[in-house]
This record gives C-alpha cells, sequence and structure tokens, in this order.
C-alpha cells in the first residue's frame, strides 16, 4: 500500500549530503510570492542561501536588506553585473515576458538558473532562454516544485510500480481567486502581454506537469476551452478546462481545469484499472496533502502528509548545482508544457484538436 512507500522511501531520494558550501542565490524579481514562500524557503532550507536580491522598488529592496541581510540592487545594475561575486545561481520569478532578459543576463554572468514556471510568454521566447543557459554551459531548472514534493514523488514511485494497475485518466482542478483579498484588476496577471496566458498560464500547469511527472508520459494531443466572462479578464483566460492525451489511442488522458476566479481549490485523482488515488491541497504551497487511497486491498486515508516542497526545490536545485546531479524540471521539461499550454490556446481559439 501506499503508506508503506510513503514510510519506507526517504523524503530526499535525491539527497546524497555531499554539499559543503551553500549555493548563494540572487532573487531577480520580489513580488510578493518571492517575499512571503521563496526568500523564507531558502532560509529553512539546508543547500540554499539567499545572498542578492534585484528589485525596482526601493522600499521592497530596503525590506529584504532589513529582514534577511540581503544585497539589494535594482534592475539596472543586475543587468551591469553588479554583486556578482555574492552569488552563484539566479532564481527569476518576474512576470514572464521578462524570463527571458533576466536569464539571458545570469547566463552571460555565468550563474546557474532556477526560473518559475512557465518558462516565459510565448514558445519561441522559451526556446531561446533555453539555449542562452545551454550556450553559457549553465544549469537550468524550471521551477516545478511539485516535482520535489515528498507525497508526489512517493506517488510517482506507487505509480510506477503498479499500485493502480494501468493509468487510465488523471483529473485535475487549480482554482485561484486572483482578484481576491487586496489584489485588483491592476496586476501583470491579467495582462496578457506578459503573462502569454491567464489562469492556463498561471495555475493550469500545476495538474499538467504534475500528472506529467507522476505518470512519466508526454502529451500527444489536445482539446480545450476557454471563458472570461468577468470583463477584467478580457485578455487572458479567466476559466480553461482542457482534455490532454497521452501515448495515443492506447494511452490514457487527463481532464485539466483552471480558473482564476471561484472557490479556492486544489486537486489532482489518478485512476487506473486496479485501483485510484485522489490527493487534495494538491498544489497549495507547504500544505499538508490529504491523500486517499483506493486498491483492492483496500482503502487508505492520510493527512496532515508530506512536507515544505518549496524548502525541498531550492534544496534540490542547490544540492544539483554543487554536486552536478541531474536536474529533472530542466528547460526541456519547461518547453514540453510550452508546447502543450500553446496548443490549449490554439485549440480553444478554433474548436479543433491539436495534435503535439
Amino acid at each position: 500500500m501506499f503508506d508503506t512507500t510513503l514510510s519506507a522511501a526517504s523524503d530526499r531520494d535525491w539527497d546524497t549530503g555531499a554539499v559543503e558550501d551553500p549555493v548563494r542565490i540572487a532573487i531577480v524579481g520580489c513580488g510578493n510570492y518571492a517575499r512571503s514562500v521563496s526568500i523564507p524557503a531558502m532560509v529553512a532550507g539546508t543547500y540554499a542561501t539567499p545572498t542578492v536580491a534585484v528589485s525596482g522598488a526601493p522600499d521592497t529592496r530596503a525590506s529584504l536588506a532589513d529582514e534577511f541581510g540581503l544585497t539589494s540592487i535594482d534592475y539596472d545594475a543586475y543587468e551591469a553585473g553588479a554583486a556578482t561575486d555574492e552569488y552563484d545561481a539566479v532564481y527569476v520569478a518576474t512576470p514572464n515576458r521578462l524570463h527571458l532578459p533576466h536569464v539571458e543576463t545570469a547566463a552571460r554572468h555565468g550563474k546557474h538558473v532556477i526560473c518559475e514556471k512557465p518558462l516565459e510568454a510565448t514558445v519561441e521566447r522559451a526556446e531561446r532562454l533555453v539555449a542562452a543557459c545551454a550556450d553559457a554551459d549553465v544549469r537550468l531548472m524550471t521551477a516545478y516544485r511539485m516535482q520535489t514534493d515528498p507525497v508526489v514523488r512517493r506517488l510517482r514511485e506507487f505509480v510506477a510500480g503498479g499500485g493502480i494497475g494501468d493509468f487510465q485518466r488523471a483529473v485535475g482542478d487549480f482554482t485561484f481567486p486572483v482578484l481576491g483579498g487586496d489584489a485588483g484588476p491592476d496586476q501583470w496577471r491579467l495582462d496578457g502581454h506578459l503573462a502569454g496566458g491567464g489562469a492556463l498560464y498561471d495555475v493550469g500547469v500545476y495538474p499538467l506537469n504534475t500528472a506529467r511527472f507522476v505518470a512519466g508520459d508526454d502529451p500527444t494531443a489536445v482539446s480545450a476551452t476557454t471563458r472570461s466572462p468577468d470583463p477584467a479578464f478580457d485578455e487572458v483566460d479567466q476559466h480553461v478546462d482542457f482534455r490532454v492525451e497521452f501515448g495515443g489511442e492506447d494511452g490514457w488522458v487527463g481532464n485539466f481545469s483552471a480558473s482564476f476566479s471561484g472557490h479556492f481549490n486544489t486537486e489532482l485523482e489518478f485512476l487506473g484499472t486496479d485501483g485510484r488515488v485522489a490527493v487534495r491541497s494538491a498544489f497549495e504551497p507547504g500544505a499538508d496533502r490529504e491523500v486517499t487511497v483506493e486498491t483492492p486491498d483496500g482503502t487508505l486515508e492520510l493527512a496532515e502528509a508530506g512536507a515544505d516542497e518549496t524548502v525541498a526545490e531550492f534544496d534540490y536545485f542547490a544540492h544539483a548545482v554543487a554536486t552536478g546531479a541531474d536536474v529533472e524540471p530542466d528547460g526541456a521539461d519547461g518547453l514540453v508544457d510550452m508546447r502543450t499550454l500553446a496548443a490549449v490556446q490554439a485549440s480553444a481559439a478554433t474548436g479543433d484538436r491539436v495534435e503535439l
């Protein structure tokens, strides 16, 4: 059963412990997520340490310098090579269309990169981003934190070992009320040029990539619809529903949805010929996962499973940089999703099934 897999396997199956000095990281783009989730995760971890903050806002730079003791510079100084002796790698967390120039700068300075997902706002720009890192011989990781989540990694082992039989279907949803709280319509996620897409690009990529990771398959075709009834979302998709085919005619399908309005929800379910696995709080940062496993052996329910996957994400990246280990969510992985997202948009626009 899954509880045996979860307890028998190390939470960090990638961790050899062979890191002498923490990898120093510059944070490029210090929005709310970077400040409240990513930087604290680096501080809480073992192998990564934040040392430089790059922001266009003087108040943000001052705040990060005071709270975390970071050297704080603006984007012009970053581009010019300021403080390059204070960091070994760069975490890019700017709006999607700004990823390319900031990654190119990191590569030009010989710095390794962990770049937020999706890699860019268009496939062509994402390809240039990946090429820049390859040409400079620096490591590139797409920041898919769910691939370092212990529960997700144990789930992949369980499924690969035949825990639910042959894959038949995956179902996933990520609903994030982007206008909730103090957030208003004047934000980059609602700017089609900067974001590239709305709910699809921002949160729809989570069920897509996590399902790909667990199953070890890549998409072969997609069909999709989008809706944006609220005028605030006139440049991006407010809701998206997309069907993804894996493995051709004899493969399996994923039915995924994402929304920028509605009750907050994150869930992922896998159905096989011999069982079912469902995960609640599947993509919420640092949340305890609720896992239900149904097989012929019985039903297992696990609450408060997992650990802070964002801490693991930055430790995973830093460990790979320090030891030369392979990175699973690399640039190629990010490009598969970029091409899939573009196909979803094309299908929604034309009403046609789009092959990949």
